[in-house]
């Protein structure tokens, strides 16, 4: 048997490190929490290397005593908490006391502290080994240096990201602290460079700082509270939605989470105006009673766990619809801007479709009992669903066609000892037909001859099966005579005892599209140059992501260059592209940031390079020239199984027995 071994702090802290410290973001986030818990109006956050070289986090909050340097380091060591019941009324963002320790482990790692009217001390750590404590020269507050993160664990170092894709984690996560505490002053620089900066003035201006000052023309101020629960932020209009869920923002009492119950309110509530892959901006504070929340979830504090999701949820979905449908009730949540007077009554707007769409997520009904937030007791629903299940009448429950216990037996108690004879469906609907349909599982009458002679068999026969069917729809154009056309649409051509009709604009827009993509396919897109450049600006997300393809992008025939830290300039679009709607077509790229999937250029550009050919085809009723039809006609190479970008058939073809069948001269 092995021996039991008590881990030494070095190897334990290592360990607590993977969940506390995972990436260079979770540094900055661990001690950005610790600066805001110790009072601090001012912090500055410095970043080197992706964060790997170094992180620095600068206070002027209330500062480290001397004595208590050395238990700062140790692990479980906070001024958080003090007993087990604090736990349960958590008013701080950090309470663990694992954060300091996590992070010394795996780096070197620096902390010089000054108390108000104290001297000023440094205390290093090398891998989690310390240092001795000295005096050094600081102002109040606590100064918090990083370096060499992952330097004794080179295997976490080998799986970060690049140095730009960590600066992107850090930037958002400093862009949510920012929003979340719109009255701390926060300085961000990234190798030098200042990229972020909030002054403290509240949440309007924390909103412009970080997402520009237009978006507030586009949001709602808003601001409620129902049961105990206070809903306030900023929401998007109906018409104001982002490719990603990067620009949503939930704050519970002053700390940043991703919870799954409120997003869905918020999603449920937008969901009769966004289209498919589009989603709401919106940055909320939520304030709850801490007794009914638990944020001792998980060492990254990101989730919580509410005591009544149901609450939650209906409080959240209320308010919203409330202001997006324009009800009445608006007028109570909508916050006037100051020197605008009263807010103004939120109209309802008209809805793209009052039919659904297959692509929209079910409207959640609207009911007293959803909007008061009364929930069934357990005997209320049990009543409703008794309600809602379906019956049987009591005189044909012996025709059930499946055996079901009589009363007494699914207790448990003994069957009765008169039992009437069961009958099926076969016996009692005797003039039925019922086709057999029985799975046997392990049975060797199961087994399939293919998967016993090949795995891929069928594979191949669909394979042979659509070649031969492709080499049936192809003729010889020569063998074709031309037979005239109908309203200046449909060619007519005949070849023995068939005939062909062809839709002139389906025809020529498929040989378009094909050539389109041929040209994108090999690289040989030719460029329109914009006279007034389109720029994009983005998140520090979407700039990651955009930046990572800017080859596919420029492979598509797209001048595009940076143009500023998160934003990029378009000079050029493909010549066969020249109407399209940039603004559009960026917003499908970005639709996949969260995934961080590859592009297909295919997939991307097909709806646009359609367009694009419908456009440039030939319509219906042009009169074509026989020159021009004969032309149409040899490009489509006698391929009658041809069908349009958009699914509809460019080739009909009937049959001679067909057409007499109609007239009646056969039967």
């Amino acid at each position: 048997m092995s021996k039991i071994n008590i881990l030494p702090a070095q190897v334990y802290n290592r360990i607590a490190a993977g969940e506390v410290v995972d990436r260079p973001y979770s540094v900055v986030k661990e001690l950005v929490e610790n600066a805001i818990d110790a009072g601090a109006t001012e912090i500055e956050i410095t970043v080197e290397g992706g964060g790997k070289q170094l992180v620095r986090v600068t206070d002027n909050g209330s500062g480290i005593l001397r004595e208590d340097l050395h238990a700062a380091f140790l692990p479980h060591a906070t001024s958080k908490i003090e007993k087990a019941a604090d736990l349960e009324h958590i008013q701080t963002l950090g309470f663990r006391g694992e954060a300091v320790a996590s992070i010394a482990a795996v780096s070197k790692m620096t902390i010089t502290s000054k108390v108000k009217g104290e001297n000023c001390y440094r205390l290093a750590s090398d891998g989690g080994k310390l240092g001795e404590i000295e005096e050094a020269a600081g102002d109040d507050g606590t100064d918090v240096r990083v370096e060499s993160l992952f330097f004794n664990t080179p295997v976490r170092l080998k799986f970060l990201k690049s140095d730009r894709a960590e600066e992107a984690d850090i930037t958002n996560f400093v862009s949510r602290f920012i929003l979340c505490r719109p009255d701390i002053s926060f300085r961000y620089y990234v190798n030098g460079k200042k990229v972020l900066q909030s002054f403290g003035g509240g949440e309007e201006e924390a909103l412009a700082d970080v997402y520009g000052a237009a978006v507030l023309g586009e949001c709602y101020h808003i601001s409620a509270e129902k049961h105990g629960v206070r809903i306030r932020g900023y929401i998007g209009n109906q018409n104001f939605s982002k490719p990603n869920k990067t620009y949503q923002s939930v704050f519970l009492n002053g700390r940043y989470i991703v919870n799954s119950t409120v997003s869905a309110a918020v999603s449920n509530a937008y969901g009769s105006y966004l289209m498919k892959r589009q989603y709401p901006f919106y940055v909320l504070y939520i304030d709850v009673p801490a007794e009914i929340v638990d944020v001792n979830v998980h060492p990254n504090k990101a989730d919580v766990r509410f005591a009544d999701n149901q609450v939650i949820y209906g409080c959240i979905y209320s308010v919203i619809s409330a202001v997006l449908d324009g009800q009445p009730k608006a007028l109570e949540y909508i916050l006037a801007d100051e020197g605008k007077g009263a807010p103004q009554r939120a109209e309802a707007p008209v809805r793209p479709s009052e039919k659904p769409r297959e692509d929209a997520a079910p409207a959640p009904v609207r009911d007293e009992r959803a909007k008061g937030f009364i929930s069934f007791t357990y005997e209320e629903a049990k009543k409703e669903m008794e309600k809602a299940a379906p019956r049987v009448p009591a005189a044909r429950e012996s025709e059930l066609p499946f055996d079901v216990p009589p009363k007494g037996e699914e207790k448990g108690g003994p069957p009765p000892k008169e039992q009437k004879e069961k009958k099926n469906l076969r016996n009692t609907y005797s003039d039925l037909f019922f086709e057999k349909n029985v799975l046997k599982v392990n049975a060797p009458e199961a087994a399939s001859p293919v998967a016993s002679d090949d795995a891929f068999l069928e594979n191949k026969r669909f394979l042979e099966e659509r070649e031969k069917k492709a080499k049936q729809d192809r003729i010889d154009v020569s063998s074709c005579t031309y037979a005239g056309k109908l309203f200046n649409t449909y060619l007519l051509y005949e070849r023995g005892d068939e005939f062909y009709i062809i839709d002139q604009h389906a025809a020529h827009e498929r040989l378009i599209f094909d050539r389109l993509k041929e040209r994108m396919k090999n690289r040989e897109v030719l460029q329109q140059p914009m006279l007034i450049p389109y720029i994009l600006n983005l998140n520090a997300f979407e700039s990651e992501f955009i930046r990572d393809n800017l080859e596919n992008i420029r492979a598509m025939g797209f001048d595009i260059e940076e143009f500023g830290r998160d934003s990029f300039k378009v000079s050029a679009v493909p010549v066969d592209l020249q109407t399209i709607d940039l603004g559009a077509f960026f917003n499908e790229i970005l639709g996949d940031v969260s995934g961080f999937r590859s592009i297909k250029l295919e997939d991307i550009l097909k709806d646009k390079l359609a367009t694009a050919a419908c456009k440039a085809a030939v319509k219906g009723g042009m009169d074509l020239t026989r020159g021009e039809v004969d032309e149409l006609f040899r490009l489509m190479d006698g391929n009658l199984g041809l069908k349009c970008p958009h699914g509809r058939p460019v080739v009909v073809r009937m049959t001679r027995t067909e057409l007499e069948k109609m007239f009646k001269r056969i039967v």
